[in-house]
């Protein structure tokens, strides 16, 4: 009888550790909002489902915080504002509330309840700098504190908890009483997820794994000069981080405390961002490690002749030797997880299942010595696109995937029990789940500026006490002092804490967040932390931000060509990112009713098209009307202007001449679903390398303009030509 094909679900649960280090508070919420709506869920899920079956990473600075807040004592600014009775609220709560309590997915949160959308345009969509806190009365932020609570809530708790699903059948009107029995009902939440977790490892359901303590970049610490092997032309930190020691405490500590609230040693590992060299494989191997995940690129990067006809390689585990020790491997399949991740959530649950099921088959037929197929991802970010949290999605799948003959799920521990095979690696191409290298946490100027700051932390550190040299020297985060010297431990605490990943992630032009300052004071404040616990002064360096800060709105211009699929949909995470990108919430307001209809302006090029993307805070096909047109104006040499319908889905490119519009021969195309994405050709255009054009775009809504972007002027782009890859060294 035929194997069946194995299915491996590993789920990644991380927050960057928001706790400041020297308040003592939470700089941001997402870890308590995410327990609540993600962390139970898809524990719950689990547990529910016949069949079911996933690995759970978790993180353990996301641990630390899960129980946190799970004994009360977190100190939460965004807690305590929806804690506070609006009649106890200033001027300064009241606007905090209102500029805060709308960060929620607007199609899935927001827009199906009435009363919160409507307190949404009461509040002009959220928008900072506003007086109209004055005019919210404390009834309307009553009714925004639930509601922010009660959108954050996942459907598993919902389902659960019969007082959950009265206030949303309530809607309004909610009583101080009703504000407190979510609140209860959130605790309640929030003590049981990791029992939870631990329940259904106990039964089989799922296997628990870890991640390096601080979920930093595990190569970069080993040796900084790693990046260069991926990316030779990689501008590096000045100074050489080299620090293998902190990488082995990294992981040693995470194992330790993993087995701390567990009671068991983990087995397997995800690290972090997928990160691997034939170092780090060698540290936490040593570190009793028995399997670790990363991308497939790793592995086709890795063996000489890549992944083989259909990927057939890719299906299989690995042994990575190294000397006398041994670790285990998967690569996921970078397209499954990114349909997942990036695609399903705006297909009907079924049929997403079923497309699902559809390429699983493909790869039995097609590659039949295929073992396992490891699908990784991140546990909770993708959900909040998905209706009902992704609950019905999730069940769906799970259940047709267990029921259906010729697969079979499994935990990644029992895929080694089931099919022992010995495909040896002695030599790993060293990179992350992004691009096969580091370039999202070095290179940039900002980047390398962290990393310095952090080397000399670390080295005034090491100076200035024997202790904390100690215990950094001996590499796995106690040495001989444990227990005895706390300073020196909070010390090496910090210094961990500023090792994670997610600062460098925000530092650069990669990602852009309204609360990148937030992720720069908090990595300053670790290392602030050092020097003062060490009664040393805190260079006058620390006290200037890192990210800078740019003209207008412009986060970054393009760094590499990009061909998107122009259908209005994000099809994969590295479709836009390499794309110029403007933040449109920093440009002057639009006009009237639209002034945030349009957050984000990606454009980029290959060498027949320039794209650009319009990005809403909802479905953009929704909020749409059928008559509206969005007039795209490029500035070139030339003015040309492309009209776009939502009910067409390409038309004439047209250039202005002697005062009227003329078709140049040419059309652009367009399409138009949760975001707008353009592409128009090149060639009309008569753009030379390194030059300059300017965009804009407007909307018409009944023959009049209905709003404009930007508002003031236009865009300023920047146009390298089809060489911008010879020029750059990474996205």
């Amino acid at each position: 009888m035929t194997e069946p094909l194995r299915i491996v679900f590993l789920w990644h649960m991380h927050q960057p550790y928001y706790k400041d280090p020297v308040k003592g508070e939470y700089a941001l919420p997402w870890t308590y909002l995410h327990a609540v709506k993600d962390y139970y869920d898809m524990a719950a899920i689990v547990d529910a489902t016949p069949g079911a079956k996933a690995v759970f990473n978790l993180v353990p600075s996301l641990l630390d915080q899960l129980l946190d807040y799970a004994s009360g004592e977190a100190v939460d600014p965004w807690l305590l504002r929806a804690r506070m009775s609006p009649a106890d609220m200033d001027e300064e709560d009241r606007r905090f509330v209102l500029e805060n309590f709308f960060s929620a997915n607007r199609q899935r949160f927001i827009e199906p309840h009435k009363r919160y959308l409507e307190l949404l345009y009461r509040a002009g969509d959220g928008t900072r700098g506003s007086a109209r806190h004055r005019q919210f009365s404390d009834r309307d932020i009553l009714d925004l504190q639930v509601w922010f609570l009660l959108a954050w809530t996942g459907e598993a708790a919902r389902r659960r908890y019969p007082e959950i699903d009265e206030l949303l059948r309530k809607g309004r009107n909610f009583t101080p009483g009703d504000k407190e029995t979510l609140l209860a009902r959130h605790a309640d939440i929030l003590r049981e997820i990791i029992p939870l977790y631990r329940k259904i490892h106990d039964e089989g359901k799922a296997e628990l794994a870890v991640s390096p303590y601080y979920h930093p970049i595990l190569p970069l610490l080993c040796d900084m000069k790693s990046a260069l092997a991926a990316m030779p032309r990689a501008n590096l930190p000045a100074a050489r981080f080299r620090h293998p020691e902190d990488a082995r405490s990294q992981v040693a500590q995470g194992i330790a405390r993993f087995r701390e609230i567990f009671g068991f040693t983990p087995a397997g590992m995800w690290p972090s961002e997928g990160s691997v060299s034939d170092e780090a494989l060698s540290i936490i191997a040593g570190c009793g490690i028995k399997w670790v995940a990363t991308d497939e690129e790793i592995l086709a990067r890795t063996l000489p002749a890549g992944l083989g006809p259909g990927k057939g390689r890719l299906y299989h585990p690995y042994t990575f030797q190294q000397g006398a020790r041994e670790l285990k491997m998967f690569f996921r399949d970078h397209q499954l997880s990114d349909l997942i991740g990036f695609t399903y959530s705006s297909w009907e649950p079924s049929r997403a299942v079923e497309d699902f099921m559809g390429r699983l088959r493909a790869i039995r037929e097609q590659t039949p010595d295929a073992r396992v197929v490891p699908v990784i991802l991140d546990g909770e970010n993708a959900w909040e696109y998905y209706p009902e949290n992704g609950y019905g999605f999730l069940r769906h799948l799970y259940g047709t995937i267990a029921s259906t003959d010729g697969f079979e799920l499994l935990t990644c521990s029992e895929a080694l029990d089931r099919g022992p095979e010995r495909r040896v690696i002695e030599r790993i191409h060293p990179g992350s789940w992004i691009n096969a290298d580091y370039g999202i946490w070095v290179g940039h100027p900002e980047e390398n500026q962290a990393w310095d700051y952090l080397e000399r932390a670390r080295e005034a550190a090491v100076t200035s006490s024997p202790a904390v040299a100690e215990r950094l020297a001996v590499g796995d985060g106690r040495g001989e002092t444990a227990g005895i010297d706390d300073n020196a431990r909070l010390v090496c605490t910090s210094l961990y804490a500023a090792e994670g990943s997610d600062w460098f992630w925000w530092y650069g032009d990669d990602h852009f967040s309204v609360h990148s300052d937030r992720f720069d004071r908090l990595f300053r404040k670790h290392l602030m932390n050092v020097y003062r616990l060490l009664g040393l002064d805190v260079p006058r360096e620390l006290f200037e931000p890192i990210k800078k800060t740019t003209p207008a709105g412009l986060v970054r211009e393009p760094a590499a060509l990009i061909t998107p699929q122009v259908n209005g949909l994000v099809d994969d995470y590295f479709e836009w990112l390499a794309a110029g990108l403007f933040d449109l919430s920093k440009q002057s307001s639009a006009m009237h009713a639209a002034e945030s209809l349009f957050q984000s302006f990606f454009y980029g090029f290959d060498r027949k098209n320039l794209y650009f993307r319009l990005d809403s805070p909802a479905r953009l096909a929704e909020l749409l009307q059928v008559d509206d047109e969005l007039h795209l104006n490029v500035v070139s040499g030339g003015e040309f202007r492309l009209d776009i319908t939502p009910a067409a889905t390409d038309g004439p490119l047209l250039r202005r001449g002697d005062g009227t519009w003329h078709a140049t021969g040419s059309r652009g195309t367009w399409g138009i679903d949760r975001i707008c994405e353009v592409a128009i050709p090149l060639a009309p255009l008569g753009l030379e390398p390194r030059g300059k054009l300017f965009a804009s775009v407007t909307l018409t809504r009944g023959g009049e303009e209905f709003g404009r972007w930007p508002a003031d002027a236009p865009l300023l782009l920047a146009y390298a030509g089809p060489e911008l890859e010879i020029d750059n060294w990474m996205i």
